[in-house]
């Protein structure tokens, strides 16, 4: 009997450890063991080094830039310069018809040479008759002549002084006529007016053009100058002679220098912002006009 029960408690003691195990019914836990997950430990982010300054662009310019313009109308009959041409101040860039401004210079040249010599005829007769009125009055004052003679020198006098005074206006007159056509003239040279590189050219051989037309654009190689603007608040901090440091993205290798030599004193109400005018220091490289560049302004502090 007893062997009987034994052999039926046998099985569910076996069961009940089974199951005890697999719930995991221990009451002691391992040594080191964790009731949660580990925490994975993460470096500390490197503190980054406050950035004091900002980077602002503008274009680069030069102060000397300008579209040469017809100032008559007129045929071009010769052009001297192409684009991409260096010239220096007054250099001939371009001639046009000027055969009969020529012509009309010719003859009133003359006229003036013609005015001039009868000017100095009745300068000479008007010296002649002046000694006449000289010896005249002498000759009154002794009363060898009568009053009737000495008149008569007077007014041959003062007729002459007349036509002196007249060929002296008309030749004023004629000379500025002359000055006026020379300046006519003078409208067909089209010519540098200042050192620099034409930029471009818009007349051809033979093209005939009107007063005002553009003939070339002529511009300066420097000084290279860059504009812009930067926050109202950096109006106290902007002085002429602070340096920048500058760069352009067309010019990656290149490092330069800008100077401030002007700024606006006063704030633009509608962007809230001033102007500075800074100059480009020591060779330009491959820098030119026209160009985009940045600089580093520093903040205001």
């Amino acid at each position: 009997m007893r062997e009987g029960n034994l052999k039926r408690l046998l099985p569910a003691a076996l069961m009940a450890a089974l199951a005890c195990l697999a719930s995991g019914c221990s009451d002691s836990n391992p040594v080191g063991a964790s009731s949660g997950p580990t925490p994975v430990a993460t470096p500390a982010a490197a503190a980054e080094p406050a950035d004091n300054s900002f980077s602002v662009s503008g274009p680069i310019i030069v102060e000397n830039q300008v579209d040469l313009a017809a100032l008559r109308e007129g045929v071009v009959v010769k052009i001297f310069a192409d684009t991409g041409t260096r010239v220096t101040k007054g250099q001939l860039l371009a001639l046009l018809d000027d055969r009969q401004i020529a012509a009309d210079l010719e003859a009133q040249a003359n006229t003036v040479h013609r005015i001039e010599f009868n000017l100095k005829n009745w300068e000479a007769d008007l010296d002649m008759v002046r000694a006449d009125l000289e010896r005249s009055q002498k000759m009154w004052d002794a009363q060898l002549i009568t009053r009737e003679q000495l008149d008569h020198d007077k007014y041959k006098v003062a007729a002459d002084q007349f036509q002196v005074d007249r060929e002296r206006q008309a030749l004023r007159s004629a000379q500025a006529t002359q000055r006026s056509l020379e300046l006519e003239r003078e409208k067909t040279r089209i010519v540098a007016p200042f050192a620099g590189v034409v930029a471009r050219r818009y007349v051809r051989l033979g093209q005939k053009v009107a007063n005002g037309d553009r003939m070339f654009w002529v511009t300066a190689t420097g000084p290279l100058r860059v504009k812009f603007t930067l926050p109202e608040n950096y109006l106290s901090q902007v002085r002429k002679g602070q340096e920048f440091p500058l760069t352009s993205p067309d010019t990656p290798n290149e490092k330069h220098t800008a100077r401030v030599i002007e700024f606006s004193p006063v704030v633009d109400p509608a962007s809230g912002t001033i102007e500075v005018l800074a100059e480009i220091l020591g060779p330009a490289g491959e820098l030119r006009p026209g160009m985009t560049v940045n600089l580093r302004i520093g903040k205001p502090q």
